[in-house]
């Protein structure tokens, strides 16, 4: 019996299933040991997990998640995840891993993650073989949905964007400057703040502001995190809600660059399952 977790910041899909059966498929709320400590997702699991799950059951899990790509933070995740399941043989691996593998299989290939956080490596098939760090909301995670709404926000206090447009914004979430200098410097989890807003740049996606906005952002996770591989002629493959929700303005982003989109899906699990029966 096999778990496999794909976790992101905003949400987890854990799958159990033996051989070609599927037994439970449950969602929880994202994670990232980067961010969070042993105890904050342990609470996460006990309270969402474990009744809807039998946690005796897998002999093998394999748990990939954002953040999960450095020492302390696959220990701190390492160590909740024991706190809940009886089986010692747990795999931690990154969020980045798991887009490579459910994307390129076993062949060569970008392979990004545009959701609520960024990131992208070049695969060969069998392990990634070179990395730019997405280096978090604050340094980094272009073409994320923390980094449009982060985008959004202060294009509308630095009035970037058109009067009309940034009070219809700032209505539709009930937002003042101070409110959201709260939410960002002074409360948990400003990323996922920040994608928030992501359903509003979707709606209003055909305004010519907001479509610049956009072509701004994906041009920017390109040039800075998938054209440093030097392999223009290799497939851009995309997963992530962003990827689906905006796969119209990040190929004519990609086109506009002499780059090629290969497939964009919102969840790898489909493909870890995949994988892992084989």
């Amino acid at each position: 019996m096999i778990l496999i977790a794909d976790s992101g910041s905003t949400k987890t899909d854990w799958v159990l299933f033996n051989g070609d059966s599927i037994i439970t498929r449950v969602k929880t709320q994202g994670f990232n040991p980067t961010q969070q400590s042993t105890e904050d997702i342990y609470n996460v699991l006990s309270k969402e997990l474990t009744g809807n799950i039998d946690t005796t059951a897998p002999q093998t899990i394999y748990f990939y998640g954002a953040g999960c790509a450095y020492e302390n933070a696959n220990k701190r995740m390492q160590a909740a995840l024991e706190n809940i399941f009886t089986t010692r043989n747990i795999h931690i691996h990154s969020d980045l891993l798991a887009a490579a593998r459910a994307l390129c299989g076993h062949e060569e290939g970008i392979a990004c993650i545009l959701g609520t956080g960024s990131n992208s490596c070049l695969y060969d098939g069998k392990k990634i073989t070179d990395n730019t760090p997405s280096l978090g909301y604050i340094l980094g995670d272009e073409g994320s949905g923390a980094h449009l709404g982060r985008q959004l926000v202060s294009d509308c206090i630095k009035k970037q964007l058109s009067a009309p447009l940034c009070d219809k914004f700032l209505k539709k979430y009930d937002l003042t400057i101070a409110g959201i200098l709260e939410r960002v410097y002074h409360e948990p989890l400003p990323n996922r703040f920040l994608a928030s807003f992501a359903p509003f740049l979707h709606e209003n996606r055909n305004n010519a502001e907001i479509h610049n906005l956009l072509i701004q952002c994906f041009t920017q996770f390109f040039q800075r995190n998938t054209m440093v591989y030097r392999r223009s002629w290799l497939p851009i493959h995309i997963i992530g809600s962003i990827g689906v929700n905006f796969a119209q303005e990040i190929k004519e982003t990609a086109e506009s660059l002499g780059l090629s989109i290969g497939n964009i899906v919102e969840s790898p699990i489909n493909g870890l399952i995949e994988y892992h029966k084989n």
